[in-house]
């Protein structure tokens, strides 16, 4: 088939990725704007692979019940392919049909790519039963206004907006539905920032608002040179527990994230099992948000390492885990870190660490084989890995199950209404 063609397509399936499933003469076609259900009529975009092709969707003839007006104009089917916001690839589909579908692209990852059996999918529950996707408490009715930090990028004639999906298209909006209305109306909506990289917007939970205006990278010979950014420090608050991080540093987007799973990583930390004197270890740990949720739960004996590989992140950890005299905050590499550890500790440090919770929440590409065959070298008591990628979560479910670490229970939250991400919490024992 020619590029560009266009093809009437019966979609089948939902795909990891936020695209959907169809067939066109034996072969996968991805495309996005849909759902199951629906018959569309579609123009194929990219033949570059053999095994599948990805089409544009140009209209909905058939649509599914689950469907509704998209909650942002800027991302609908109204407009053409390349001007659709990207960032919201869920918002044409009612909220709670968009948690099943996200519950199916998880129990494929766990067939496909961790290689459980049915059995186990339809138990991997904590209650024993079958994975739900649950929602936050407090969530709106069409899942909008929870983002607390939005990222617009800069065109080359100044104007912000998010990329047009799978492009590097700056689309203007006038509008920004999913983020809270603090970052809506501080959003600097029609001007132009000519010479800038991106714009971050950024509310928390305690009030304050920041504009942050990102300078383009310069190029000094063959590298890639980013201009030293400023610290911008704000303080975020979770239960009565305070926070200090930079506006651009990782902390989580949804207004309710960062107490959703503060209390799902204290859920599935089996008490039993957990030792305060143990060489615990929060892995990926940020600026300490999962080690203050285990130390608040389990007191101020508490020893914790918490390795992350961002310096100014570290920092922040040190102050927000003070409370704690066995907490220690490591600037490293996790997979460095974990491989060192595991190759040169003593008998004694191996105890410590036989007995330890590990907590691990890695970037959306996961931990990957290295960190996971150093973790369960070390034979720890319990592991809780938190995981924002299905696919990537599964790959190391597999690893770790290869090494003695089979998946115990598994949690899933909707902390992204309207796209097709979700986090996972799961946990693991020998």
């Amino acid at each position: 088939m020619p590029q560009k063609d266009e093809v009437e397509l019966d979609i089948i399936n939902v795909a990891h990725g936020g695209v959907f499933v169809a067939r066109h003469e034996g072969r996968v076609v991805f495309v996005p704007d849909t759902m199951p259900g629906e018959r569309v009529r579609a123009r194929v975009a990219d033949t570059a692979h053999d095994r599948f092709w990805r089409a544009e969707l140009l209209e909905v003839l058939d649509p599914a019940a689950e469907r509704r007006e998209h909650v942002w104009d800027a991302a609908s089917v109204r407009r053409a392919p390349g001007r659709r916001a990207g960032g919201a690839e869920f918002g044409h589909i009612h909220l709670e049909h968009q948690r099943e579908l996200k519950r199916r692209v998880i129990e494929d990852a766990l067939q496909r790519t961790a290689r459980l059996d049915a059995e186990t999918i339809a138990a991997v529950a904590p209650d024993g039963g079958r994975l739900t996707v649950e929602a936050v408490p407090g969530e709106t009715d069409d899942g909008t206004g929870w983002r607390t930090r939005v990222r617009l990028q800069v065109g080359s004639d100044g104007v912000i907006g998010p990329y047009a999906a799978r492009t590097h298209t700056v689309v203007p909006v006038t509008g920004l539905p999913l983020a809270t209305p603090a970052v809506e109306e501080s959003t600097p909506f029609g001007q132009r920032f000519p010479g800038a990289e991106s714009v971050d917007v950024v509310a928390t939970g305690l009030g304050a608002t920041h504009v942050l205006v990102n300078d383009l990278p310069e190029k000094r010979g063959k590298r890639t040179v980013r201009p030293r950014r400023r610290p911008v420090p704000l303080r975020e608050r979770v239960g009565e527990r305070e926070f200090r991080l930079d506006a651009r540093g990782f902390w989580q987007v949804h207004r309710e994230a960062a107490a959703t799973l503060t209390a799902a990583v204290r859920s599935a930390v089996d008490e039993a099992v957990f030792d305060p004197r143990a060489a615990n270890l929060d892995l990926y740990g940020g600026v300490g948000l999962l080690a203050a949720a285990l130390g608040d739960r389990f007191g101020p004996t508490m020893r914790i390492t918490s390795v992350e590989s961002d310096e100014a992140a570290t920092d922040d950890a040190a102050e927000n885990l003070a409370d704690w005299v066995g907490a220690t905050a490591v600037t490293a590499r996790v997979e460095h870190f974990v491989t060192a550890l595991a190759a040169e500790a003593t008998a004694a440090e191996r105890a410590r660490l036989r007995a330890a919770t590990v907590v691990l929440d890695p970037p959306r590409s996961g931990a990957g084989r290295d960190v996971v065959e150093a973790i369960a070298s070390m034979r720890p008591a319990q592991i809780v890995y938190v995981a924002c990628d299905p696919v990537a979560l599964a790959r190391d479910l597999a690893y770790f199950a290869e090494r003695g670490y089979p998946l115990r229970s598994l949690r899933a939250f909707d902390l992204f209404p309207n796209t097709h991400h979700v986090e996972a919490v799961a946990t693991l024992t020998p």
